[in-house]
């Protein structure tokens, strides 16, 4: 039972800290996947698609950047 508690703790550890990153990474990547479908079908919906998750990515990575240096002071 001990063991499956400390499991437990040891992967809430790793989604409180990583899950964020994770997140904000797969946004990016998703972004550059629609951008470059765009572009190559001739596509606006894609590249649009494409650059609101760029606009996304950019508003989550700043969010990310001010709970990082506010919990750290």
């Amino acid at each position: 039972m001990t063991k499956k508690l400390i499991l437990l703790e040891w992967r809430r550890r790793i989604l409180e800290e990583n899950l964020l990153i994770a997140l904000i990474l797969l946004e990016l990547f998703l972004s550059i996947i629609f951008i470059l479908i765009g572009y190559l079908k001739g596509n606006i919906y894609f590249r649009g698609v494409g650059v609101g998750l760029v606009i996304a990515w950019v508003t989550n990575v700043i969010a990310y950047l001010f709970k990082r240096f506010s919990s750290k002071h």
